[in-house]
């Protein structure tokens, strides 16, 4: 690395080398290459007489860049795609009158654009697996301990750890939904000219039959399936729109976790990982901050801004081609794709190793138990005779005199013994306690995480076990398929 130049923080800090590797420039230049070995085979197929040696010869250099020219060549010419064309044909000087035969430069740039974000995403889907996987064993494991629910960051009725993490869970399902789609999807441009009618191949080939096989052969040796039916000069644009849209999503879900978490470790419920050598702060050595939940905050707000780039775009373009969308793609998309890996590489950290706090959460939930066990004994205390409405008042009275207790002075929650000393509710305390049994106050919370793993997570990650299997986690190291991200 060059100390002396600026680096993204997501290449040089945060990212997985697998991706960095996806957007480097060896991945898409020598893309462009195997996309022109590709029009090269299928003019050959189609009658064009090009020879086996020249495709060869092109084949022989697909990883044969020599930047320095290429680099030397576009300040000539202004053009980086005719650059890249001169420096192959210094290599293959065969086949040097046959490379890029037909085609705009689009050909070259918009196809490799939608092969890196067609691997980008399966990539992202991996780790979003992988992720969901921890949060499935987190659930079940924790399915059980009860714990304060919250609604407006108040306590209101209990729920489970386990339960909570079912939320966390059903978002990210949602967001492994719309990129199943999205990637089911993704579609070659092709290779239909300057303004989209195919006009230089109707005169190369003077053949429309032949001239309609073009993309599809196209496609199949590039191992797509799909291509647009009509384009201008560009795909449409509303393809990376889609593409930013899926990753904005999947940093929103990760950033609501991330959130959750902060709130939690306040509390001093739930933990992120802490190593062992960690400094939670430069000034305060005690302190265990959340910095892998708020890095996830961070990277996720850059990744939904990135995605309103696209969409502007798409809304802007000029008929069937303008060049105010090259500049910006070449920042927001692979931006986006590196960011949402960072995400998920802490995301899946933090999942695999949360630190639960049973006595912390059993000492809050029993501050407050009081409160929510106030319908049941209000239920509990009319069947053995009394008056609703009045008990009602009565307990409405207690809990604001109970709750001053608490707040004002500092003193344990009082309102089972103010309730058991009152006549009128005919409750001793240990009916009272009894009532208030935290497992009895949580609905089906329990069996909704087993019937929700079993249901609606097992089968998607059933569908995935190969996918995921061979993936490593390190809580030192982050997570990548060798083990070596960065945290």
């Amino acid at each position: 690395m060059n100390n002396d130049t600026y680096v993204t923080p997501l290449s040089g800090r945060y990212a997985s080398n697998e991706m960095n590797k996806l957007w480097s420039s060896d991945t898409k230049y020598s893309t462009w290459r195997k996309l022109w070995v590709a029009l090269a085979k299928t003019e050959q197929e189609l009658g064009i007489n090009i020879t086996d040696e020249q495709i060869k010869e092109m084949e022989a250099n697909i990883e044969n860049i020599d930047y320095d020219v290429v680099s030397a060549r576009e300040k000539e010419c202004r053009h980086d795609v005719m650059a890249h064309v001169y420096e192959f044909g210094l290599k293959c000087p065969s086949a040097k009158p046959i490379i890029h035969l037909g085609a705009t430069s689009c050909f070259v740039t918009d196809n490799t654009d939608v092969i890196l974000m067609t691997e980008g995403l399966k990539l992202i889907k991996q780790k979003l697996l992988v992720v969901i996987n921890n949060l499935k064993e987190f659930a079940l494991k924790n399915k059980g301990v009860t714990c304060l629910g919250y609604t407006h960051f108040q306590p209101a009725q209990l729920t489970t750890v386990g339960k909570r993490a079912t939320l966390w869970l059903q978002d990210l399902l949602e967001d492994l939904e719309e990129l199943e789609f999205v990637e089911s999807n993704m579609k070659l441009l092709g290779c239909k000219g300057t303004t989209g009618t195919t006009e230089s191949f109707m005169k190369l080939f003077k053949d429309e039959e032949k001239v309609k096989q073009i993309d599809s052969k196209i496609a199949e040796k590039m191992n797509f399936d799909k291509v647009y039916a009509v384009s201008g000069q560009t795909y449409t644009r509303k393809l990376d729109s889609r593409v930013l849209n899926v990753l904005s999503s999947i940093a929103q879900s990760a950033s609501k976790f991330a959130n959750d978490m902060r709130l939690l470790q306040h509390e001093k419920e739930l933990e992120e990982p802490f190593e062992k050598g960690q400094i939670g702060s430069s000034a305060m050595a005690y302190k265990r901050n959340p910095m892998r939940s708020e890095r996830i905050n961070s990277l996720s707000r850059h990744v939904m801004v990135l995605a309103q780039d696209p969409s502007i775009t798409a809304a802007t373009q000029w008929l069937e081609r303008t060049l105010d969308d090259s500049a910006n793609k070449r920042i927001c998309v692979p931006e986006s794709f590196l960011a949402t890996d960072a995400i998920l590489i802490l995301y899946g950290n933090i999942t695999k190793n949360i630190v639960v706090y049973e006595n912390v959460i059993k000492t809050n939930m029993m501050q407050e138990l009081p409160f929510m066990g106030t319908e049941e004994i209000l239920m509990n205390a009319v069947l053995k005779g009394g008056d609703r409405q009045e008990l009602h008042e009565k307990i409405r009275v207690y809990s604001m005199e109970a709750g001053k207790e608490v707040k004002e002075f500092g003193r344990p929650n009082d309102l089972v013994k103010r309730i058991a000393n009152d006549a009128s509710f005919g409750l001793t305390e240990e009916e009272i306690l009894k009532i208030l049994n935290p497992d009895n106050l949580c609905g089906r919370a329990k069996n909704q995480v087993v019937d929700f793993v079993e249901n609606q997570v097992n089968p998607i990650l059933n569908k995935y076990s190969d996918l995921i299997k061979n993936v490593n986690l390190d809580v030192n190291e982050g997570w990548t398929k060798d083990g070596s991200g960065k945290m």
